[in-house]
């Protein structure tokens, strides 16, 4: 089933939308936090105002020599301190006070500024906010200039709660202020180096998987050396990479199409060439009969390399029939075929291991590895096998000469990977691909003048399914 083509998210959908939204309730959570301790703070130095402007009224008493003052100075210079009573008490132990304490209302709460402490303050300062109504309050605090004089006053609270609110109101707006500023900023960032070379990426990953082949839109790699810089060139090179594997993986369906067809047509003209050689064989004439043979076994190959080239174009993903069976058995089995020239000995050194695969397809692989290290030109070739764990490891060992250069480049790769002249290099690709389907690896682990070295590494029993 196609799956639809994918499109970038709207713009309120989009992480750049998120980013944004994150960034302002981020801030406006450190606006409140920092508010709480702001009013607490604000609410401490009103007050210390409030003592201060009390302390410089009833220094007033001093300049009188008893210490008293008429009605309307008291009034006035309470009324500059905003109370109802001033008092202060000097380190001898005299005693001034501006108003009658009979004459003021019940006090509601009272609060010592000598006594601070931070918890308490916010406490005092949001309990402060909460009360909508007028409390009377008395408030103790210690002189400005002289640490050691006490200085208390008794006043309403509400010119205290108007402007608490008034700050707040301030504090707040400005908190909005620097929340939009601030985000607005790190989302700029944001956008910039991370969000903008991010859709870039999805866009290009999006167009790739419509069109893998189109070299019109390349990725543009950006010169950064963090974890983007990275993905960028990473993803470049990997669509780059997979841009030139379809490109020859197209070519070579083409190519193999067109092979599939030449060689259908070339072993039936081969065949007719095959009937001609028989009658050839027959001949009276002794050049004729010397001639012949090699006649027929280049026939023989030309058709075995066309039946064999017909044959791995038409298999499909190959179907695996597990079962346990013995390896010394499937051994036996490959030595009693036979091999190429007849003069090669398989030994057997497999032991008494189990596996559990699909058993005529090993059957070609290891066939596969043996036949070829007998045209190569080995005397002897050895399957040894051993189980590591869940693994069981195969190596098929030859005495041989060894692969040349050439071939160990491209030797899993069907007509380029063969080292004899007129091989296929089907075996080895064939043989790979059967490995892999049963969930393992095929490797050359040597290859020089002491011989060559064919290592399967699989699971010797089947996985079980997910």
């Amino acid at each position: 089933m196609i799956r639809p083509r994918r499109t970038l998210p709207a713009l309120w959908r989009s992480l750049s939308a998120r980013l944004l939204v994150l960034t302002i309730a981020f801030v406006m959570v450190s606006e409140v936090l920092i508010f709480v301790p702001s009013i607490a703070s604000f609410r401490l130095k009103y007050l210390e105002e409030r003592i201060a402007a009390a302390n410089i009224a009833v220094l007033a008493l001093l300049a009188t020599p008893d210490a008293m003052v008429s009605d309307e100075l008291e009034m006035e210079l309470l009324s500059q301190a905003g109370a109802y009573v001033v008092g202060m008490r000097r380190p001898d132990g005299k005693k001034l006070m501006l108003g009658m304490e009979d004459s003021i209302p019940a006090i509601d709460a009272q609060f010592d500024l000598r006594q601070h402490n931070p918890l308490k303050s916010v406490g005092d300062a949001v309990m402060a906010l909460l009360h909508t109504h007028n409390r009377i309050i008395r408030v103790v605090g210690v002189s400005p200039r002289h640490n050691e004089t006490e200085v208390e006053i008794v006043i309403d609270e509400a010119p205290l709660h108007a402007a608490m609110l008034d700050y707040g109101v301030q504090v707040l707006t400005v908190s909005i202020v620097i929340s939009l500023v601030t985000a607005s900023l790190v989302y700029l960032a944001l956008q910039w180096w991370m969000v903008r070379p991010i859709r870039r990426m999805t866009e290009s990953m999006i167009a790739f998987r419509g069109d893998p082949e189109d070299l019109s839109r390349p990725l543009k790699v950006e010169r950064r050396s963090d974890e983007i810089g990275v993905a960028q060139a990473e993803l470049a090179e990997m669509q780059a990479g997979l841009r030139a594997s379809l490109q020859q993986k197209t070519r070579l369906a083409a190519l193999g199409t067109a092979v599939t067809k030449i060689s259908h047509d070339l072993r039936n003209m081969l065949a007719t060439a095959q009937l001609v050689s028989d009658r050839l064989v027959a001949s009276a004439d002794p050049q004729v009969k010397r001639a012949a043979p090699t006649l027929v076994a280049a026939i023989d190959r030309a058709v075995e390399l066309c039946t064999r080239t017909l044959d791995f174009t038409r298999e499909g993903p190959p179907r695996l029939d597990y079962r346990r069976f013995a390896l010394k058995g499937l051994v036996y089995e490959i030595g009693q075929g036979g091999l190429a020239n007849g003069k090669t000995r398989l030994v057997d050194a497999v032991g008494e291991i189990e596996l559990e695969a699909d058993r005529d397809q090993f059957y070609r692989v290891l066939s596969n590895l043996v036949r070829n290290a007998a045209e190569a030109g080995a005397a002897e070739v050895t399957v040894s096998a051993a189980i590591q764990g869940d693994r069981a490891i195969i190596e098929v060992r030859d005495d041989g000469p060894g692969l040349p250069p050439r071939a160990r480049q491209n030797l899993f790769t069907p007509f380029a990977g063969s080292a004899r002249a007129g091989g296929s290099g089907l075996g080895l690709a064939i043989a790979r691909e059967l490995t892999h389907a049963h969930g393992g690896e095929l490797t050359l682990v040597q290859s020089d003048q002491a011989g060559t070295v064919f290592r399967i590494d699989l699971p010797a029993r089947r996985r079980a399914a997910a």
